[in-house]
């Protein structure tokens, strides 16, 4: 409970908040400081209110490309012609260009530089970090597998040769006179390459294959030489693919030729341009019917599917689509898919969601995938902008989850009943497949129109995206169990030892989805929803995504769009959350109860002789007042101090209050009377643990059960960031304090966040002792022995 402190009148100002006072001054840690010192200066390319600036420019690549698919020999061959805009102020000797799929290549770096888990962590038997079947199978699948481009010619559109360089993952190409500024070059690429067994070699892409029906879904991307970025920034982002970072890339518009055998049905990004030649007229009549349709129709049925994979066409058919102003292109091809197809409005536009998926989806992806594709433009508009492509797609094959402009690679099917041979799915495979279809699809909105530097900054696109996937998730239904946003899902993390800042570099990521889907997914939910408001917050949200759709910003650029548009200064929260890995811990260490001394000793001195009487007697004191008394054996020896205690009232008392009272203005008395009539005055006294700054959310529960909620800037922290102390006035008394009350901050240590201290319920798990009692180190030489057995095996 409170401790009970008279203050001398009004000697204690009412601050927000008194620095700590309690031992030695720590040295002053400035947690407000501004970022200037972190960000890098503005310039005419970007405005230090985070927006575009006047001469920002960016490159432009259009592409052409034909590709052929061997479905015997799971492999491409193609071509491309790519015309290259320099936009820039710069003169360009080369140019670099992506090779990811080289990546694959026996000798690739991403395969030579990864790690196994830590030992212990095979010994302890450590489920997560243990070698498993599946890993064995990859290292030893990674060694065989023949992966990587096979580059054929690069030359001009004239035919000259092109001479060039292949490090790793990128294609550095000459050319024969710098591409000044202004100016534009086409050339041309051949290439082909094997595409890689999804199950074995786990990348973002890659083929299916069904032993029951001896069929293939291909899952094809990253899958020809890409313009690498080259910006006012960073110039050519030609750091390596090794796994983690993903692509940055320029906008353009692309023409693809997809020829495939001739009972595969193709989905891509872009327009189909010959639907006459790769359609049935039946087909071409429903996906007509589907544009106007609120609901899925079927384009291609489950028993159109079915018949489909018993046939083995011999004929090849070309689909050939179109695509503008993306930065990427990627498709699927199988004679599995049934195909579904709704339309919405996105703006003035009618937009297309489709999914493609086989009659193992059933019953889950046709009844959900498509109108998770729908539900995710409309909530998705509702913070960014409007959805500007004219189709979506959801596609079903062995990639887990991978995003491309208007295509979307996702996993989930439902699995047979081992008793009835039905497909059934559980509840957790029903919610991961909409998730994961709403976060992919919107990725189109983070980083393919937003287009940040994804081999950079992986929190750009995951973190944001997985923060309006959360916002959407939500519009799904009551309690969707979204795999972030929560505060009280981070906590784990923020707790962990083995964190990195936000702002690290992808390839450096130690848990890599905590990293850059899910802290920064909860910061954003936090700012939101405690820090600045959901109307300030979406305003400036919404500013940041239309400043940047169709551009690339920089991290930067959104921290100070951010704060520009919302009009407040949040340099504290980038560098708290974003620059390192302090943690929200914020204990209420002690509350003391103040009154206001009014000078009156009638009052004062009554309310000393409560406080008195109120302390406990000592045991000594106790037993002591059984001893008899002098003084009662003698009374003779009392005097005027017996019959009066230190609470007695005196004249001279009385005397000096009347003095000093008219000593006072008459608005003092005035205001020292009201000080009095019914107020509560408590001092809470608080210390930030964990290093991060937050807002106060204080719980503060009143003597008649009403309880009050009390929101405190984060600001309260800006004199003293490890200890203050907070004035608290009422008009009735306090009984009980929370701070947190709701888990929205994502306090580590909620134990430490009550006054009085609360019991901690748990659960104890009672086991069968399992130790042999004929040897009781058995349970302590186990692990030694599996190092010995690991030894023995090396």
């Amino acid at each position: 409970m409170p401790v009970l402190v008279r203050l001398l009148a009004l000697c204690l100002p009412l601050l927000v908040s008194l620095p700590g006072v309690c031992g030695p001054a720590a040295p002053f840690d400035d947690k407000f400081r501004q970022l200037e010192e972190l960000l890098p200066t503005p310039n005419g390319y970007r405005t230090a209110s985070g927006a575009p600036g006047h001469a920002y420019w960016q490159q432009r690549a259009d592409y052409v490309i034909r590709a052929t698919l061997d479905e015997e020999r799971r492999a491409i061959t193609a071509s491309e012609q790519i015309t290259y805009h320099n936009r820039s102020p710069d003169s360009l000797a080369y140019l670099w260009l992506q090779l990811d799929q080289n990546g694959l290549r026996k000798d690739a770096d991403q395969r030579r530089v990864l790690s196994a888990p830590s030992r212990q962590a095979w010994l302890s038997g450590d489920e997560e970090q243990a070698l498993k079947f599946e890993d064995l199978r990859a290292i030893h699948a990674g060694r065989e597998f023949d992966g990587g481009f096979k580059l054929g010619a690069i030359t001009l559109a004239s035919g000259q040769p092109l001479a060039h360089v292949v490090n790793q993952t990128m294609l550095r190409i000459d050319l024969p006179v710098a591409l000044a500024p202004g100016q534009s070059i086409t050339f041309h690429i051949a290439w082909s390459y094997l595409i890689n067994d999804q199950k074995v070699l786990v990348e973002r892409s890659g083929y299916e294959y069904f032993e029951d029906d001896k069929n293939t879904i291909f899952q094809v991307a990253q899958w020809f030489p890409r313009m690498a970025a080259y910006y006012d920034a960073v110039g050519w982002q030609n750091k390596q693919f090794l796994g983690s970072g993903e692509f940055t890339l320029e906008f353009g518009d692309y023409e693809l030729y997809l020829t495939v055998p001739a009972d595969h049905v193709v989905a891509a990004t872009g327009e189909l341009q010959n639907p006459q030649e790769v359609l049935s007229g039946t087909q071409r009549e429903r996906l007509a019917r589907a544009k106007s349709s609120d609901v899925p129709l079927m384009v291609v049925t489950p028993a159109e599917a079915l018949a489909a994979e018993k046939t083995r066409s011999t004929a090849m058919k070309t689909w050939h689509y179109k695509a503008a102003n993306v930065r990427d292109a990627a498709w699927a091809s199988s004679r599995k898919f049934i195909w579904d197809a709704q339309g919405l409005n996105s703006g003035a536009k009618r937009v297309l969601a489709m999914s493609y998926y086989p009659n193992e989806g059933n019953p889950l992806w046709q009844q959900y995938s498509t109108r998770a594709v729908a539900h995710t433009i409309e909530q998705y508009n509702k913070y960014s902008f409007d959805y500007p492509y004219p189709v979506a797609l959801s596609v079903n094959g062995a990639v887990g989850g991978m995003e491309y402009p208007m295509i979307a690679f996702n996993g989930g099917r439902p699995v047979k009943d081992r008793k009835t041979g039905e497909l059934t799915y559980s509840k957790k495979t029903k919610y991961d497949l909409i998730g994961v279809i709403i976060h992919e699809v919107g990725h189109n909105y983070f980083p393919m129109i937003v287009n940040s530097d994804e081999r950079q900054w992986t929190w750009m696109d995951e973190g944001l995206n997985s923060f309006v996937q959360y916002l959407a998730e939500q519009a799904w239904e009551e309690d969707f169990p979204s795999w972030n946003g929560e505060p009280r899902k981070i906590v784990d993390y923020m707790r962990s030892q083995h964190q990195v800042p936000i702002m690290t570099n992808s390839e450096s990521l130690l848990q890599f989805s905590a990293n850059a889907y899910d802290k920064p997914a909860t910061a954003l939910n936090i700012l939101r929803e405690t820090i600045l408001g959901r109307e300030l917050f979406d305003f400036a949200f919404k500013q940041y995504a239309q400043r940047w759709k169709f551009k690339r910003p920089t991290p930067a650029d959104f921290f100070r769009t951010m704060e520009d548009a919302s009009g407040t200064d949040l340099d504290w929260f980038w560098r708290g959350w974003f620059y390192t890995t302090d943690a929200v811990d914020i204990s209420i260490d002690g509350i003391s109860e103040y009154g206001v001394n009014t000078k009156d000793p009638e009052i004062e001195k009554a309310w000393k002789k409560a406080q008195h009487d109120a302390q406990p007697l000592s045991i000594s004191a106790q037993r002591n007042r059984a001893l008899p008394k002098k003084i009662d054996q003698d009374p003779s020896l009392k005097d005027f101090y017996n019959r009066h205690d230190d609470f007695t009232v005196t004249n001279k008392d009385r005397n000096s209050h009347a003095e000093e009272m008219e000593g006072l203005e008459p608005w003092e008395r005035k205001l020292l009377e009201q000080r009095n009539a019914g107020k509560y005055l408590y001092l809470v006294d608080f210390s930030n643990l964990g290093g991060l700054v937050m807002p106060l959310i204080l719980e503060i529960e009143l003597k008649s059960g009403k309880k009050i909620i009390e929101r405190v800037p984060a600001e309260v922290w800006r004199y003293s960031p490890a200890k203050i102390s907070k004035v608290i006035v009422l008009e009735e008394p306090m009984v009980g304090l929370v701070q947190d009350p709701y888990w929205e901050t994502a306090d580590i240590d909620t134990s430490n966040n009550a006054w009085p201290r609360k019991i901690t319920p748990s659960r104890l798990e009672l086991f069968k002792q399992d130790r042999d009692k004929n040897n009781l180190m058995k349970d302590f030489n186990t692990p030694l022995k599996a190092a010995e057995k690991a030894a023995e095996a090396r």
